[in-house]
């Protein structure tokens, strides 16, 4: 089982990631149990119908009452009409500001349940058992958020988890589309952090059918890369902004598919495609990169279709909506080198010109994956 730490000023918690780390209820948790008068589990309907007697089990011998809400899978869950719902769910069940709420489920729904966390009674504690890939990415840092139809996790608030568990068995179950998802965060935790890493990741035969131990491995290392930025800068003024490489065209590709159309990292990859062509022209990325990081998405069953089904104004739509926008202008994560990240303001036109050249370049490559 692994392990690391997230130090955060005046904040700290665990991320464990291996098989049966819900067997630390009793022990590393036990404390915060017995801290606790109401527990309930926020669990989206796909993760409660397979995987919700597993988490039963292993919180049984506390003996204590749990209540359970269920909520729609995916982006559906992240609603002001599912988010108020959960609210008025912990009212109905009286709890309190010592109460705990335990996220059961994807990326989502760790996003919805950190959100009512961080609102109910002005903020309760909340620990997070992801039980996708892509959540290795949001369920560390305390990023927490629901949709509205304008954009993706426009309201939110930053809200740090008590702890982190993953239990690997449970990515067993995961269809191809959410594997795909998840491991295009970790190419992202590669590209912005280790060239030989990100290198070994391009070159991996099975990138999207990967076996769990090593799997295990990868994600602990995309961990501590976030979990080290998150440390020095917790609200994103400076070096978390960092963690969006991929994420403001991405960002507009998932809202323009209708949330839940294409999965979040899905995106992503498409965005981490435009960012790299931009980074030829305003950072020092080689086309040759572009190119591969194209190809491999191809591989490996990524789809740039949506860039053919809109055009660039209804992308460009939701990126003057994101919240990293300021003044008329896009802030973009770029590539001084893989590894060596930094931020760019970038004009409508500059936006337009990548748009073009991605869409030369993708050309017969994954049109119809997905």
């Amino acid at each position: 089982m692994g392990k690391l730490t997230v130090n955060i000023k005046n904040h700290e918690y665990d991320v464990h990631i291996g098989q049966n780390t819900y067997e630390l209820f009793a022990t590393d948790y036990a404390e915060l149990f017995e801290r606790t008068d109401r527990i309930a589990i926020i669990v989206d309907e796909q993760v409660a119908a397979i995987h919700l007697p597993l988490l039963e089990r292993a919180l049984a011998p506390l003996n204590r009452e749990i209540v359970i809400k269920t909520v729609p899978a995916g982006e559906s869950c992240k609603t002001s009409a599912v988010y108020i719902d959960c609210l008025s769910f912990l009212l109905q069940q009286k709890f309190t500001r010592d109460s705990l709420v335990i996220a059961f489920g994807g990326g989502a729904c760790g996003d919805l349940t950190g959100f009512v966390a961080a609102t109910f009674m002005r903020g309760i504690r909340f620990l997070q058992c992801p039980t996708t890939i892509l959540a290795h990415d949001s369920a560390v840092g305390g990023k927490t958020a629901i949709n509205m139809p304008e954009g993706k996790n426009m309201v939110g608030s930053f809200h740090q988890p008590v702890g982190v568990l993953f239990d690997t068995s449970l990515f067993e179950t995961l269809p191809p589309k959410e594997i795909r998802s998840g491991m295009a965060e970790l190419l992202k935790h590669a590209i912005i952090s280790d060239a030989e890493w990100a290198d070994d990741l391009l070159a991996h035969s099975t990138f999207s059918q990967p076996a769990t131990d090593w799997l295990a491995g990868e994600l602990l290392k995309g961990i501590e890369v976030k979990a080290k930025i998150v440390a020095e800068d917790e609200f994103e003024r400076s070096t978390r902004k960092y963690l969006n490489f991929g994420h403001t065209f991405g960002h507009a590709v998932e809202a323009a598919c209708g949330f839940g159309g294409l999965s979040h990292g899905e995106s992503v990859m498409i965005g981490m495609a435009y960012s790299l062509i931009l980074s030829e022209e305003h950072g020092a990325i080689d086309e040759q990169l572009t190119n591969r990081v194209i190809a491999f998405a191809g591989t490996h069953g990524y789809t740039f279709q949506p860039i053919y089904d809109y055009s660039f104004e209804v992308f460009m739509n939701y990126m003057e909506k994101d919240k990293k926008a300021s003044f008329g202008k896009m802030n973009f994560v770029l590539l001084d080198g893989v590894g060596n990240p930094y931020v760019k303001e970038l004009s409508k036109e500059q936006c337009k010109q990548a748009f073009d050249q991605l869409r030369q370049r993708t050309e017969g490559v994954g049109r119809n994956n997905g």
